[in-house]
C-alpha cells in the first residue's frame, strides 16, 4: 500500500522560500504519495516542537481529511521534538534525514552497501532510541522511516546498537583495505583515472552510459544508484581512461551518510581528474554546484583539475559564458560528449 504523505517545510529567515520541489522529489523517490504540503516560517525555534504549537495544531486539525500516513519535516528533528509533534498531529513522524536514509536502505544492492546504509542508520536510531520506542508501535514498523534495521525488529537498547555499530564499522575497514588494495594495483596501470561527482540526479549515470557505451542502471529520481561504478572510457587518439561514478550529493547530507560513504567517496579523491556534471536545466543548479564543492572540499578533492559539464542543456537555453575548463552537454542527445572527451584530454595532460 502506497504511505500518503504530508509536507512540512520550515523557514528561518523572512526572505527565504520555502523548497517543496526537492522534498517531494525525496518523497516520490521513497514511494510516497504526496497529499499536502504546508511551510512555516520559524522566528524563534522552539526546543520542544521546532514550530509553534498555533501550525501544529492547524495541521492536526486537517490531518483526518487527508488521511496521511506521515508527516515529514524538512529538517533534522531531535528525538523529543519527533516524539512531540507525533503526539500532536497523531501521525508517524519523519524528519529529512530519517528520509534520506530510508531511501538509501531501498537503493542499496552491494553488499558494502547495505552494510554502510546500516551503519548510517544505527548512528542516527542511536541518540534517539526512546522516541522510536514511543512511536514507531503506534504506527506500525513497517513504511517509511522504518526500512533497514527497523524491518528486523532491532531490539532497541543501546548497548546492542552500539555493539552492532561497532561490527558494521569492522567489516567496512576490511572492505576498504581491500578497496584500497585494488585502488593501487589500478594506480599501477597506465590509464588516468577520472570521478564523476555531482549533485543527485544531475545525470551522472547517463553520461556514464553515454561514454563508456555500457547500460548502467539510471532513473528519473533522487539516488537512483549508490553504488560506485567505474567503466574504460576510449577518448580517442590512443587515450583510454577509467571513469568512476560516485554516489550523488544533496544538500543537508546526513554526516553519518557521508562518514559511512567515505570509501565510496574515497574515488573522487584519488582521482586524477574530477568530473562535476550540473543539471543546468535546474533553476538552483548554482546552488547544487555549490553543495557539492563544499562535500569536495570536506573529503579533500577540492583542489583537484575539475571539467565541469552542464548537462541536459538540450532542455533550456543556457545563458552562460563557458570558463576554459567548462562544456555543455546532454547525456540524453549526445550533444557536446565529443567535446567533452577533448577537454578530459587536455586536462589531463
Amino acid at each position: 500500500m502506497i504511505e500518503r504523505a504530508v509536507l512540512l517545510v520550515p523557514t528561518f529567515k523572512n526572505y527565504e522560500k520555502p523548497n517543496f520541489e526537492e522534498l517531494e522529489r525525496l518523497a516520490h523517490t521513497a514511494g510516497l504519495e504526496v497529499v499536502y504540503e504546508d511551510s512555516q516560517f520559524v522566528r524563534e525555534v522552539s526546543p520542544a516542537t521546532l514550530f509553534g504549537s498555533g501550525k501544529l495544531e492547524k495541521l492536526a486539525s486537517k490531518i483526518p481529511s487527508l488521511k496521511a500516513d506521515v508527516v515529514i519535516i524538512d529538517h533534522e528533528l531531535t528525538g523529543s521534538q519527533t516524539t512531540n509533534i507525533s503526539n500532536m498531529l497523531n501521525v508517524k513522524v519523519i524528519d529529512r534525514i530519517a528520509l534520506i536514509l530510508d531511501i538509501f536502505a531501498q537503493r542499496a544492492t552491494t553488499q558494502e552497501g547495505k552494510l554502510q546504509v546500516e551503519l548510517a542508520q544505527l548512528k542516527y536510531i542511536l541518540p534517539r532510541l526512546s522516541s522510536i520506542e514511543g512511536t514507531s508501535g503506534r504506527f506500525g514498523s513497517a513504511g517509511v522511516g522504518m526500512r533497514g534495521p527497523g524491518e528486523t525488529q532491532l531490539e532497541t537498547d543501546k548497548r546492542i546498537v552500539r555493539d552492532r555499530i561497532s561490527r558494521l564499522s569492522k567489516e567496512i575497514i576490511k572492505i576498504k583495505k581491500q578497496r584500497d588494495l585494488n585502488r593501487k594495483k589500478r594506480k599501477a596501470g597506465e590509464k588516468k583515472r577520472v570521478a564523476i561527482v555531482g549533485y543527485t540526479n544531475s545525470g551522472k549515470s547517463t553520461l556514464l552510459n553515454k561514454l563508456s557505451k555500457a547500460n548502467i542502471y539510471a532513473d528519473d529520481k533522487l539516488f537512483a544508484t549508490l553504488e560506485t561504478t567505474s567503466k574504460s572510457v576510449w577518448l580517442g587518439d590512443g587515450v583510454s581512461i577509467i571513469l568512476t561514478d560516485t554516489v550523488g550529493f544533496i544538500s543537508n547530507l546526513p554526516h553519518s551518510l557521508v562518514d559511512a560513504f567515505a570509501s565510496t567517496l574515497e574515488e573522487a579523491s584519488e582521482a586524477d581528474l574530477i568530473l562535476h556534471v550540473v543539471d543546468i536545466s535546474n533553476p538552483d543548479y548554482k546552488s547544487q554546484m555549490s553543495v557539492t564543492e563544499k562535500t569536495l572540499e570536506e573529503i579533500g578533492a577540492g583542489e583537484l583539475p575539475t571539467v565541469v559539464a552542464y548537462n541536459k542543456c538540450d532542455k533550456i537555453h543556457p545563458q552562460l559564458e563557458l570558463k576554459p575548463n567548462e562544456v555543455f552537454v546532454s547525456a540524453t542527445t549526445g550533444k557536446g560528449i565529443e567535446e567533452l572527451k577533448e577537454l578530459i584530454k587536455q586536462m589531463l595532460k
